[in-house]
């Protein structure tokens, strides 16, 4: 969780922001469920370290605004082309340089941290944030219209990472299902970490941008 952000964010920090998602864990588990307690609490600590970085409102507007742009940018290019959009592609279309382009993708992700965790969570009934882990089916408590959509969620977001240029797609699966650090994944690829940063932040935003598009135009484009 540490890897990409800003140095003045302490690693002693994000452990105690990670107690608490800990904490509400042990609390929540229903030992009934046939899956793992660390499967279960690994994406409330991970939405507790998330919910309390975004109250300390340490990314610049500017950045989210540039965040933004890109996710339209590559909106507009995917549905023109027919593919995913390559940096040259993306830089032309934002009216930017190479280099600031990818200036800009260093600094917009320190703002993704966890971001792909956020396309798998749902609120529940008390507004909490919750892991779609959370919501597999009770039996004493079954909700089949929740499982249809969630399971619908998870269909739209598997293919969307399919539809990833392979190198992002690696990224993304290394780092969200091998639990690799940035760092780790650049030694494996043989390319620096703020590549590494680069590739997991474009990623991100062409799945917020797909998924996204696909709610407004209300099927996949």
């Amino acid at each position: 969780m540490a890897s990409g952000l800003p140095a003045h964010v302490e690693e002693a920090d994000l452990i105690s922001y990670g107690l608490i998602g800990l904490i509400s864990a042990i609390e929540r588990f229903d030992l009934g469920r046939e899956i793992k307690f660390e499967t279960y609490a690994i994406p409330r600590i991970r939405g507790a370290i998330i919910d309390e970085l975004r109250s300390l409102d340490w990314v610049p507007r500017s950045v989210r605004a540039r965040a933004r742009e890109i996710e339209r940018a590559n909106a507009k290019l995917e549905h023109k082309l027919q593919r995913a959009p390559t940096d040259e592609e993306m830089a032309n279309e934002l009216e930017m340089s190479m280099e600031d382009f990818q200036e800009a993708l260093v600094q917009i992700s320190h703002s993704t941290i966890a971001a792909l965790d956020e396309l798998w969570t749902v609120s529940d009934s008390s507004g909490d944030q919750i892991s779609l882990l959370d919501t597999l089916q009770d039996p004493d408590a079954p909700d089949p219209e929740k499982i249809v959509d969630q399971s619908e969620l998870k269909d739209r977001v598997a293919d969307a990472i399919a539809r990833l240029p392979e190198r992002e797609k690696l990224v993304i699966a290394l780092y969200y299902y091998e639990n690799l650090t940035l760092r780790e994944i650049g030694e494996v690829l043989g390319v620096t970490e703020s590549r590494i940063s680069q590739l997991h932040t474009k990623a991100v935003l062409r799945l917020r941008s797909r998924l996204q598009g696909e709610d407004e135009n209300g099927d996949a484009p």
